[in-house]
């Protein structure tokens, strides 16, 4: 599973002009899921995710997760972060999860988080979606959980 977490003021996402999903301060996530992604690799997306301590405390560290600040999360389904773009000049998705079984580990995902107290909107899973985001500093991390276990 891999996320692209963004610290952002705001965000946003729509679909077919209509917002389905809106968040004040606090992270815009990319999550893709992959082949052989699990319930553990979920677990470990959703834990980091609210407690990953990545905004300023009153020195201007790096000191407070989202939870710390009352914030919530964006999680937008976006299975081409497992596009493979080293070969030829068009994108390989081989190594994204099917569809099924990708909106699953979305969905738990999601939830793990609210069990963190976390609020969490989302995106429309599979859908053409537009994203619109206030980027804060800016703050952007990747993480891999395949590179973990």
């Amino acid at each position: 599973m891999r996320a692209v977490i963004q610290r952002v003021l705001k965000a946003k996402v729509e679909v077919g002009g209509e917002v389905v999903g809106q968040i004040g301060n606090g992270l815009l996530v990319y999550l893709g899921v992959g082949k052989g992604d699990e319930q553990k690799d979920a677990e470990f997306i959703a834990e980091k995710l609210a407690n990953l301590r990545i905004f300023a405390d009153e020195q201007g560290k790096m000191n407070l997760s989202v939870q710390d600040i009352g914030g919530s999360i964006l999680l937008v389904s976006n299975f081409t972060l497992h596009g493979d773009c080293r070969k030829g000049r068009r994108p390989g998705f081989d190594a994204a999860a099917e569809p099924a079984q990708a909106e699953k580990l979305y969905q738990d995902v999601a939830k793990l988080i609210r069990n963190h107290a976390v609020p969490v909107e989302t995106g429309a899973f599979g859908q053409h979606m537009q994203v619109t985001s206030k980027n804060d500093g800016p703050v952007t991390f990747l993480l891999d959980s395949g590179k973990l276990f």
